[in-house]
């Protein structure tokens, strides 16, 4: 493999992060390879700049490696994770130390170089009296998989002389094994996002997101390998309610269920939920921009008074600019009937639509964000306190505005296709 300079990988680093191109994009245009930059880019994130320094090989301790693997069964890490947290030169030797403890345990990981060899020569003869002379194919994948998983630590010339393999020989099985499994970078990927948004994605989101970093691959092979890994995405069930009620009196029904928007601050809609800890209970009251599903404003209070909705429209009118005026749309709610609220919209001079009595379908686009965060993040966590779960609630806001993608935006968050709308 090439070296690189610090230089040329700082720059790649910094080119990938700065969120504009995919990894494949950044490798070719740095010239750099894609498995690499994925590397320094786990590393960076971890150590900083620090983490792409050229590391000397390096040997273990038995402390170390049982640390290394404490941390990753601890935080559900992958290889090249916790790699970079403790700053491993190749990633892959830790699922070496992982076989090693889960078939031999600790005393596996004390195996010095003259206890491996020896080890790897009791190996190869169980081998060959296992199998006889005209299987000598299957013998030799077998002694190719056994080098493979050694040649991290120790010269692969000593290792074949060891195994009685040929140079070719070994490339050439070395070839056919990786072969066996061609998608097992993609199924290491495929785990990493998943496992990065907390098992919220689907296997739809899940290749946008890997479509993203450059790598083309079809919906339906995300699919079916998620299938294999038994990746199952948290699915809630939709409820579905066709009372069609009368028209309120308060407010007409200005969006009529047009949900799309052209532009940021176009059309809002609101809506109050509960949650339930320990019987007891928290509100929370946001406004959602149809233009690109962001909350742009929130509350939250341990009782549905008018305050939280006052307070959350006097942040949600601190975005507006002189000229923005929206249709905020709501149910019926009590809160949305009242004299103060009518009034708080009046003085900014934007214009109430309220749902028919009864229909949910009316503000579907907020119903929709309810189920949503009660699925991923409401109904899949247990919480102590009401204090916790309002911090749970912050935070996933948080994710579901900066992070989270939907499709119907390009694969990109709320706040990143709103940035490229203020761009344009």
């Amino acid at each position: 493999m090439a070296k690189y300079t610090l230089q040329t990988k700082l720059s790649a680093v910094e080119d990938y992060c700065s969120g504009q191109s995919g990894l494949k994009v950044v490798a070719n245009r740095h010239g750099v390879d894609v498995s690499s930059l994925r590397q320094w880019v786990a590393s960076y994130r971890a150590r900083g700049a620090d983490g792409l320094h050229e590391k000397a090989r390096s040997s273990y301790s038995v402390e170390f490696k049982l640390a290394v693997l404490q941390r990753m069964q601890d935080d559900e890490l992958s290889y090249r994770q916790v790699a970079a947290v403790f700053d491993i030169r190749r990633f892959d030797i830790v699922g070496h130390w992982k076989r090693q403890y889960d078939n031999g345990g600790v005393e596996a990981l004390s195996w010095g170089a003259a206890g491996r060899k020896r080890t790897m020569t009791k190996q190869l003869n169980q081998e060959s009296k296992a199998h006889p002379r005209d299987d000598e194919k299957r013998s030799a994948a077998r002694k190719a998989q056994v080098v493979l998983e050694l040649r991290q630590e120790y010269p692969l010339a000593d290792l074949l002389q060891i195994a009685g393999l040929a140079r070719s020989t070994f490339y050439y099985q070395q070839k056919a094994l990786q072969m066996a499994d061609k998608y097992a970078s993609l199924k290491d990927r495929i785990r990493f996002v998943f496992d990065q948004h907390k098992g919220r994605y689907g296997y739809r989101r899940v290749t946008a997101v890997i479509r993203q970093e450059g790598r083309r691959i079809n919906h339906k092979t995300v699919q079916r390998l998620m299938g294999e890994l038994q990746l199952k995405s948290c699915v809630r069930v939709k409820k579905y309610r066709a009372y069609r009620g009368q028209i309120g009196h308060v407010a007409p029904n200005v969006l009529e269920r047009n949900f799309a928007a052209q532009r940021p601050n176009e059309k809002w809609v609101t809506d109050v939920t509960e949650f339930n800890v320990s019987g007891q209970k928290l509100y929370l009251s946001p406004i959602m921009d149809l233009y690109n599903g962001e909350i742009v404003a929130y509350e939250t209070a341990r009782r549905p008074l008018f305050n939280m909705v006052g307070s959350m429209l006097r942040k949600a009118f601190d975005r507006l600019g002189a000229d923005e005026r929206p249709i905020l749309h709501s149910d019926q709610g009590w809160q949305y009937r009242m004299p103060d609220y009518r009034r708080h919209l009046e003085n900014r001079k934007v214009t109430q639509s309220m749902s028919r009595k009864g229909n949910c379908l009316d503000n579907a686009a907020m119903e929709s964000f309810f189920g949503t965060l009660k699925a991923e993040f409401y109904h899949v966590n247990e919480f102590s306190s009401i204090d916790e779960l309002r911090a749970g609630v912050d935070d996933y806001i948080r994710y579901y505005n900066n992070d989270r993608i939907k499709l119907k935006l390009g694969g990109r968050s709320p706040v990143e296709y709103r940035i490229q709308f203020d761009q344009a």
